[in-house]
């Protein structure tokens, strides 16, 4: 009895030593840092990273060369920052996302064909058809996205029996993306006071089967896109979509989609007619009301054209005297044509000795004058002709 337990413990000894050799042999170092970087990380493993939870996203940052692509929905830019100060890296910039349901068929504009009576699942519904409606693409409401949010950041409106996401909770894991058999929730940029432009339709029949099936869908018109000077819309399939990339904001393709599929979030109301009108009449009311010198009608001591009286110096015609050029009379000097007998170079008529023929254009009277001179002198001075003989 003693000598086999004597071999059982020489034998588990042994056996322990060999493990605790091997052990120290294939060991396989960890970095230390990823315990770190792991603590970091909000823990909740999600997937939204694209790796098998919080720790397959520490390993890829610890092995990654730079953190460029590398982002934390959950955690956002602070606990990238807090990674980037364990990596001694620099952070990659992250833009900012929300999940977006890109459908708008509610059920008064998407009537119902038939009843569905199954597994309350999207996935099985959309496995065994097309959908309790006329369109094929929409939205089930059956709430698979709703079960996958970990954070409760999507539901179902009972009203318009379609998926709605609240944008304070949602941390773009992209959970409901991957959970939704139809492909109609997509990420996008928040943008800048969390307002966004995207097409809420997905369905790529012609205009009018698609306009049949659901009065909201977009018919593949192709105006926004005319409409967009930017070139962020793009027709595909009989579908417009949106590059969040390029799109300006401007709201103008939203205002020549004719059948509202174009949704636009998070802006002030547009004006009407009437209160654009308004805020004009109450802008020029107060530009006018803060320049008065705008207005020469109120302040003429500012516009002296509209009062000439008041400043005789400004109106040379009221006030000749002080302004001899103006006035002929007081310097005849420079006005040669009042006084000819002071300037006779410049009145032939007066002086025809003075060459008249240097000037014929401007004086053809003095021309005249000359030309007809041997014909008018007097009889004496022309000689007599002696009578022929008979």
């Amino acid at each position: 009895m003693y000598i086999a337990i004597s071999l059982l413990g020489i034998t588990g000894a042994i056996a322990a030593f060999i493990l605790f050799f091997l052990s120290k042999k294939f060991e396989v170092k960890e970095d230390p840092r990823m315990a770190l970087v792991l603590e970091a990380l909000p823990g909740v493993n999600c997937g939204g990273c694209g790796y098998p939870g919080c720790g397959g996203f520490a390993a890829a940052c610890v092995k990654a060369a730079s953190l460029e692509g590398l982002a934390c929905p959950v955690g956002g830019a602070e606990v990238m920052k807090s990674v980037a100060t364990i990596m001694g890296r620099d952070a990659g910039e992250t833009i900012p996302q929300v999940a977006v349901v890109r459908c708008n068929g509610t059920c008064d504009v998407r009537p119902r064909t038939n009843i569905y009576d199954g597994a309350p699942s999207c996935a099985i519904a959309s496995s065994l058809y097309g959908g309790d409606t006329g369109c094929s693409f929409g939205c089930l409401g059956l709430g698979d996205c709703v079960d996958a949010c970990a954070f409760d950041a999507i539901h179902i409106n009972l009203t318009t029996g379609l998926a709605e996401v609240t944008e304070e909770k949602c941390v773009a894991c992209k959970a409901c993306v991957k959970a939704c058999p139809k492909n109609i929730i997509e990420m996008r940029k928040k943008g800048p006071k969390s307002r966004r432009i995207f097409v809420s339709c997905m369905n790529k029949d012609k205009g009018g089967a698609a306009r049949k099936a659901c009065q909201n869908a977009c018919i593949g018109c192709g105006k926004c896109a005319k409409e967009c000077a930017f070139e962020a819309i793009t027709i595909t399939s009989n579908l417009a979509f949106i590059d969040d990339t390029k799109c300006r904001l401007c709201r103008k393709c939203a205002a020549v989609c004719p059948t509202g599929a174009i949704h636009e979030l998070n802006f002030p109301p547009r004006k009407t007619a009437e209160e654009k009108k308004a805020a004009g009449d109450i802008a020029v009311t107060k530009t006018t009301a803060e320049n008065p010198a705008k207005n020469p009608a109120e302040n003429p001591a500012e516009n002296p054209t509209e009062n000439p009286a008041e400043n005789p110096a400004e109106n040379p015609t009221e006030n000749p005297a002080k302004n001899p050029a103006k006035n002929p009379a007081e310097n005849p000097a420079e006005n040669p044509t009042e006084n000819p007998a002071e300037n006779p170079a410049e009145n032939p008529t007066e002086n025809p000795t003075k060459n008249p023929a240097e000037n014929p254009a401007k004086e053809p009277v003095a021309v005249k004058a000359v030309i007809e001179t041997p014909i008018t002198q007097p009889a004496e001075n022309v000689p007599k002709q002696k009578p022929e003989a008979l």
